[in-house]
């Protein structure tokens, strides 16, 4: 499990190992945590570090890669677009490397529904035509893209999972979200009726019924299945794929904050700023593949219920301490 340690990872370790799986994490936890790891063996490493990876490889007798590593805020990825050209593409090349270098012939890829861009339709199906607005989206379809050859030359199945917006908590309260800084909506949320800064809503002149930009949100515990199911069709001998992990149901941002008032009793201030570059308006999952081909189901992925438990983490969980540090 390489990126293990960070948010969807250690919700997709907890779920392999609930599905009978022995975890490895390696993360060079610039933003995973140790306490993420719960009790899964760990490595210290960077995936940049092909040698050592080949090491962890051979030790371990690891049979298949989940890849979660890398770098993840789309206006970041604006202002900064060599970092996650360095991170995400030549990363990931290193990590292939040391698969293909060891006989590893199985991935599972965290990818992202930035590869689409501004949606011609919606929901969107797999087959939209990816034209991504962001290095963000461009990195992650950079890679999604190498797979067929590397499938090619050295047999290497692999699963991409586009995800919408990931969002929840465990729902016992063992892993939830924890960047530092917060870029995402629900936990800046909380942040803010906790006494933070306002959350700042970029965009209210959208061509959307409140004017906010409308996201697909799916629970995390959604997610991790999600990915324990590709990894299963893949070992069983299955064919690589595509898929995208949503709901098909799209909230606008003064609806997350509305339910978040509700659920806390509070109010979320707020700060109106102008668009982010590279935000779509809407972003919504055709998600009936993987439903269809591995009987996944968006089980968790009501609003109230991802906000729920993402507020009971919130107020009981470790969190993110002012250095940095997990607490």
């Amino acid at each position: 499990m390489v990126g293990g340690a960070g948010y969807i990872g250690s919700h997709a370790c907890l779920a392999l190992r609930e599905a009978g799986h022995e975890v490895v994490v390696y993360d060079n936890f610039s933003t995973g945590h140790r306490q993420a790891t719960l009790g899964n063996a760990f490595i210290d490493g960077d995936i940049e570090d092909s040698g050592k990876l080949k090491g962890i490889f051979k030790k371990y007798r690891v049979s298949a890669v989940m890849h979660f590593a890398g770098l993840l805020s789309v206006s970041e990825s604006v202002s900064n677009p060599i970092a996650y050209y360095r991170a995400n593409v030549e990363g990931t090349l290193s990590l292939l490397s040391a698969m293909v270098d060891v006989g590893i012939g199985v991935m599972v890829f965290s990818s992202t529904a930035a590869v689409y861009g501004k949606p011609d339709y919606s929901p969107m199906l797999e087959d939209h035509p990816t034209r991504p607005l962001n290095a963000y989206g461009e990195s992650k379809l950079a890679i999604e893209r190498a797979f067929p050859h590397y499938e090619r030359a050295y047999g290497l199945k692999t699963s991409n999972l586009r995800y919408f917006n990931a969002s929840g908590a465990d729902p016992k309260g063992r892993l939830g979200e924890a960047h530092d800084p917060e870029t995402h909506l629900i936990p800046r949320a909380f942040e803010a009726v906790s006494g933070g800064r306002p959350l700042e809503i970029f965009g209210e002149d959208y061509p959307t019924p409140d004017g906010t930009c409308l996201r697909d949100f799916v629970h995390v515990t959604d997610l991790a299945d999600a990915h324990v199911r590709v990894l299963r069709r893949l070992e069983d001998g299955g064919e690589s794929g595509v898929y995208n992990v949503g709901t098909g149901h799209a909230y606008s941002v003064r609806e997350v904050v509305e339910m978040v008032e509700r659920i806390t009793g509070r109010r979320v201030p707020v700060k109106i700023s102008p668009r982010r570059t590279g935000d779509p308006s809407s972003l919504v999952a055709a998600s009936d593949r993987i439903q269809n081909e591995l009987g996944w189901a968006p089980i968790h992925s009501n609003l109230q219920g991802i906000i729920e438990s993402a507020w009971r983490w919130h107020q009981t969980g470790w969190h993110i301490g002012a250095a940095g540090d997990s607490r």
